[in-house]
């Protein structure tokens, strides 16, 4: 039993977070893997191009969002509809030889200036569809050409300024950001539970009560030495309530918890009850809320019985004169906090 036990808080804290490490290391690689199938970082540094640049070999090295300058372009008589408005207005221009397709915001063409000598524009290099050998094919018939002639002639990406969503872009760096920050400060924190158990928040709710790590290793020496009262999941020392499970581990001295209650979970499929837990409430002094579910009733019927025994101090059952007898105890802590804080603002006023 004391081999067991032994270290018993700090082992589950360990473990626990180890296994938390599992999803902000995946969301890393997850995000690692998106940013590098979908470039979107290039938009904030767009690579300069000229017409002549080849797009097939810029897409394929994910080189998606350019600024490039165009010249000598003609509006095609075709436009792109979406949901029944313009969305840009098809041009091409003719490079030693090479025919390139251009998608132009209404605002650059002016919707649809019948030529356009030169114009720089923000844009993405975008694969064809459908659409687009459609539009190839209607093109070449305008121009007397034959199909094979514009398909050889031209590429099999296009150049869309609508297509560079700069806002929308923007938005998706920031969530990989501020999401990705999240994930590494997560992993980092979880690093220091594991190397140093009594940093972690099970154990620095306990800093109200005094040092964090010297109230983690009594516990566990009181627990590895004699423990009072066990259950599955929840135990007592000489000084301790402590439970720990796979919903979260917590542990409070005894002398500091002030309401003590039980409530009862149904659990139920459509119209079929499976059966009934019970979750353990604990109030303690300095605003420290505790609850242990998923327990048998026989279990925390024990817990509540030996901790009023052990501290006749503390309230039983739920019901409106205990919740407000707690009310009168959080007042009172709340008080004595604000004249603290009254009195070291005298004291600093003295110097």
């Amino acid at each position: 039993m004391t081999n067991q036990l032994d270290h018993y808080i700090s082992n589950h804290i360990k473990s626990l977070y180890r296994h938390k490490l599992f999803s902000p290391i995946l969301y890393m690689i997850l995000l690692i893997v998106l940013w590098i199938i979908f470039p979107i970082g290039t938009i904030l540094s767009p690579k300069v191009i000229n017409e002549k640049t080849s797009l097939d070999k810029l897409y394929k090295e994910n080189d998606r969002y350019v600024s490039i300058t165009l010249t000598d372009l003609k509006f095609t008589g075709y436009t792109q509809e979406v949901l029944g408005q313009t969305h840009g207005y098809y041009y091409y221009t003719i490079q030693d030889g090479c025919c390139n397709i251009v998608l132009l915001s209404p605002k650059t063409s002016e919707e649809g200036l019948p030529n356009i000598n030169k114009v720089t524009v923000h844009a993405k290099i975008q694969t064809a569809t459908k659409s687009y050998h459609t539009l190839l094919s209607k093109i070449a018939a305008d121009l007397n050409w034959t199909d094979s002639g514009i398909y050889g002639e031209s590429s099999s990406y296009y150049i869309s300024e609508p297509g560079f969503r700069y806002g929308f872009s923007i938005f998706l760096i920031l969530l990989f950001a501020c999401s990705g920050l999240y994930a590494i400060f997560s992993i980092i924190c979880y690093f220091v539970y594991i190397h140093f158990p009594w940093l972690s928040p099970p154990c620095q709710q306990l800093a109200r009560f005094g040092s964090p790590k010297t109230l983690l290793m009594q516990a566990e020496e009181e627990l590895a030495t004699l423990p009072q009262l066990a259950t599955e999941d929840m135990f007592i020392t000489e000084h301790f309530f402590i439970e720990i499970s796979t919903d979260g581990i917590a542990f409070v001295p005894i002398q500091e918890i002030i309401w003590l209650y039980k409530h009862s979970t149904l659990h139920k499929f459509f119209w079929y009850h499976f059966n009934i837990s019970y979750t353990l409430c604990i109030s303690a002094k300095k605003h420290l809320y505790i609850q242990c579910p998923k327990n048998l009733k026989s279990d925390i019927d024990g817990i509540i019985d030996y901790l009023a025994e052990a501290n006749h101090d503390i309230l039983v059952g739920f019901n409106e004169k205990n919740r407000l007898k707690v009310d009168v105890v959080i007042l009172d802590e709340m008080s004595m906090v604000d004249c603290k804080l009254f009195q070291a603002l005298l004291n600093a006023l003295k110097y």
